[in-house]
């Protein structure tokens, strides 16, 4: 004798498990095809974007890897295959590894510098002070002019000749010129002297901004405490500014890596080659010499090398960054 599954009219459990599952479908399938719809109108936002960096980045980028494989003069399409020979002479050329060790003290002098300076700089900055506002205008708009223009102004700050400014200044207290810009050492520590004084003030702000994000109670709380201004600085302020931190560095060591314009206008790579740098290499081998592979080989391995310093400082970064969390 067959037993009826429910009333008839009204839905059994199976039917309403059923339905759910339909229904559930349903709405999965409504939500891919919303999702790839947003995902089509992104794609096209971005298509301009993604346009501009194949022609400006991705197709120089390629066409660099292929002449650095060629003897190509920058002249005559008449290049001719030379496999490794113009990365072996990267190696072996004395000016080229010079210009490498400057911009390598060159980067790190200048995120270190930078970094132990801007950060007392901006936590005085944020305390209230009369004048507080001015002073704050004044150091972010020493970093306002470009490296450049710095760089022929303090060429002639620093010219070893009587008539520069600083050796005018010390010839008025009885003593006698220096060769600022024509000994390797003062050349070295003038370069990079001006590269940290043009860039304190712009990072100073930064760190300034993720200063005031930091919540005032937790200082109050510490001062009732009896935490001292040092004690709130090492437990409070300097984990609060790890991500600023993790910011100014990456943009000081990309930005060193890649410096050109403040040594070529100030020494011209002088004297000798103490003040060369990767990129005046790169420029001068290619457009100078007309040696277009032997620059373009020079450029595939700065930049392979470049990215992996960053790719580095990256994941050292996120790693303190999750420390401190």
């Amino acid at each position: 004798m067959a037993v009826d599954s429910g009333v008839q009219g009204v839905p059994t459990v199976a039917d309403r498990s059923k339905a759910d599952e339909s229904g559930e479908r349903e709405y999965a399938r409504r939500k891919r095809l919303r999702g790839l719809r947003e995902d089509l109108t992104s794609f096209w936002f971005l298509l301009p974007i993604l346009a501009v960096f194949v022609i400006l980045f991705a197709v120089p980028l390629v066409q660099t890897a292929i002449y650095s494989v060629t003897d190509f003069n920058g002249y005559s399409m008449d290049m001719h295959y030379v496999g490794w020979s113009n990365y072996r002479s990267v190696f072996t050329d004395p000016s080229t590894m010079q210009g490498l060790v400057f911009t390598i003290v060159y980067a790190l002098a200048q995120t270190i510098l930078v970094t132990v300076f801007a950060i007392p700089l901006a936590v005085t900055l944020n305390r209230k002070f009369w004048g507080r506002n001015f002073a704050r205008s004044l150091f972010f708009f020493f970093s306002v002019p470009s490296l450049a223009i710095m760089g022929m102004v303090w060429k002639y700050i620093f010219s070893p000749m009587k008539s520069g400014v600083v050796n005018t200044v010390l010839g008025a207290f009885g003593l006698g010129p220096l060769p600022w810009l024509s000994n390797s050492i003062l050349a070295r520590c003038c370069v990079i002297f001006i590269a940290v004084w043009a860039q304190i003030g712009w990072h100073a702000t930064l760190y300034l901004a993720f200063l005031q994000s930091i919540p005032g109670d937790l200082y109050e709380q510490a001062t009732v405490d009896g935490a001292t201004r040092r004690q709130q600085f090492i437990h409070i302020t300097l984990p609060q500014l790890i991500p600023g931190i993790v910011t100014s560095s990456f943009l000081l060591m990309s930005g060193g890596l890649k410096v050109y314009d403040l040594p070529y206008t100030m020494t011209k790579g002088g004297p000798g080659y103490s003040t060369y740098t990767v990129t005046q290499s790169i420029i001068q081998q290619g457009i100078g010499q007309s040696q277009y592979g032997l620059g373009s080989a020079l450029a595939v391995l700065f930049t392979l090398a470049t990215a992996l310093v960053v790719f580095t400082q990256m994941g050292v970064a996120g790693l303190i960054s999750r420390r401190f969390q």
